[in-house]
């Protein structure tokens, strides 16, 4: 099995790949609520009373400091919309941003600006909220060795998008879905018959896939051990039943925390050596960020 870090810059490496290939059927699909199914800045119909020859300039503005994420779904939302709108970055994805600090200027048809106003913003907006929430946790875990992860439980659609403001945090993707990981769980293990034979199945059905075992009680750890799973994942143990865990496995598997985690408890579990933290919070509980658009001159 590759090593822990070959695994996720693997892991990343398939992340951006699915950022590519995702980014224009997301922003279609977000377009398509604000009009009525067709990325047409004309059926923007408050724009109307506008002259359609009209050009404009506007600027992006931080309303509150944090993380920013989401460029690329910006200029995509733009791109969809006729390609009219100059975009004039002053930030890039996961650099730190400051209240009132101008994030871009744009300039174009003010239809095709108003038209993806709403679109733009709500991007960037979700993705700094989870990039900046991811920041302030990592920050909890500095001077440990232990990772933050985030977890599949996501807004439905957007999972890469998610995925990839985690990284801009300071955050590692655990994995993108059920095809690039073996998550054997009690319901896998109570249909395979043992939790060895699920182990011994998956090595057997892909050699070079990470296999993770998902234990829920401190008694069930030895057998987790010896079936040779690379990844136990500890749900719901306390701070120190996961200390006890870690002195017990000794490295024989890389160990994961999970559970109702909170910035409270994040350092308490860190302290046990545990080799990852995995909070479903970071793109579940989701927090977006102040930003809003001004146009400043025509």
């Amino acid at each position: 099995m590759p090593s822990s870090s070959a695994q996720f810059d693997q892991r990343r490496k398939n992340l951006l790949e699915h950022i590519s290939l995702d980014i224009p059927d997301i922003v279609a699909r977000s377009l398509s609520e604000e009009l009525d199914s067709k990325e047409n800045p004309k059926r923007e119909i408050t724009a109307q009373i506008i002259p359609a020859e009209t050009r404009v300039r506007a600027q992006a503005i931080a309303r509150e400091g944090g993380i920013f994420c989401g460029r690329r779904w910006v200029e995509e939302v733009f791109i969809q919309l006729g390609g009219d709108i100059e975009i004039n970055w002053q930030v890039d994805d996961g650099e730190l941003i400051t209240v009132n600090q101008t994030l871009c200027e744009m300039k174009g048809s003010a239809h095709q600006l108003l038209a993806g106003e709403r679109t733009a913003l709500n991007f960037m907006q979700t993705l700094s909220g989870v990039a900046s929430a991811v920041r302030d946790w990592t920050a909890q875990l500095k001077g440990t060795h232990t990772q933050l992860l985030d977890t599949r439980k996501t807004v439905p659609g957007l999972r890469s998008a998610l995925k990839y403001a985690v990284l801009c945090g300071g955050g590692a993707s655990h994995h993108m879905g059920l095809s690039d990981i073996f998550l054997i769980n009690k319901h896998h293990i109570a249909a395979s018959g043992s939790l060895r034979q699920a182990v011994e199945k998956a090595f057997w059905l892909h050699p070079d896939a990470p296999v993770e075992v998902e234990i829920t009680a401190p008694e069930e750890l030895d057998e987790a051990l010896k079936s040779g799973a690379d990844i136990i994942m500890l749900d719901n143990f306390s701070p120190d039943d996961t200390r006890i865990a870690v002195e017990t496995a000794q490295g024989q598997a890389l160990l994961a925390v999970s559970g109702d985690m909170t910035s409270a408890t994040l350092q308490d579990y860190a302290k046990t050596g545990v080799n990852y933290i995995s909070v479903d919070a970071l793109t579940k509980n989701i927090h977006t960020l102040a930003l809003s658009m001004n146009i400043i001159n025509k």
